[in-house]
């Protein structure tokens, strides 16, 4: 992979080019990227930028990795107007988002190298209007191959306090990825 330049880290997309590998070199391209970013001053930002990038929709909540490691994950997402409902809190589909965000990052991390993932299902209970700062916490199962496997991957979203807002499940199907000829 080519070497990282603060010239590359000032453009998402330009950083997204240069972290993406070849198809000879595929490996996890999410472990990969924090392992090279996170490390460095606003590594976490652009890491956390390329994650909107991929899946633009996810990205309109401008969450921010925080945390990443096998099988454990920690994303925020700011409260802003962009993210709020009509009764001055934060929508529920920005909350399933966030959810969405963490637990397919916390199993993207996890995952062996020659896997791929889907979410087949998603559920999500709200247990109390979120305000502030929303912090969304997985403690994920660890694929240990990448044999076709279905997989619960829990999510829970808190609010500064530390009371937590909503609890999710993600219901991931992983797979061997289909082989380039």
């Amino acid at each position: 992979m080519p070497k990282m330049t603060l010239n590359t880290l000032r453009s998402p997309r330009k950083a997204a080019a240069a972290l993406m590998p070849t198809a000879d070199q595929l490996g996890n391209f999410v472990r990969e990227s924090w392992k090279r970013l996170s490390g460095i001053p606003g590594g976490k930002a652009v890491f956390s930028r390329i994650a909107g990038l991929t899946a633009p929709y996810t990205g309109t909540i401008g969450a921010q990795v925080v945390e990443l490691e096998r099988g454990h994950a920690k994303v925020t997402m700011k409260d802003r107007r962009s993210v709020r409902n009509h009764l001055n809190c934060v929508h529920a589909v920005a909350l399933v988002n966030l959810a969405e965000l963490t637990g397919n990052i916390a199993i993207a991390f996890s995952m062996p190298e020659d896997a791929r993932f889907i979410v087949a299902g998603l559920s999500i209970e709200y247990v109390k209007k979120a305000r502030g700062t929303i912090t969304g916490l997985c403690e994920c199962p660890i694929p240990e191959s990448s044999e076709r496997a279905e997989y619960l991957v829990p999510v829970q979203l808190f609010n500064p306090s530390g009371e937590i807002v909503a609890t999710a499940t993600l219901k991931t199907l992983i797979g061997p990825r289909r082989r380039t000829t």
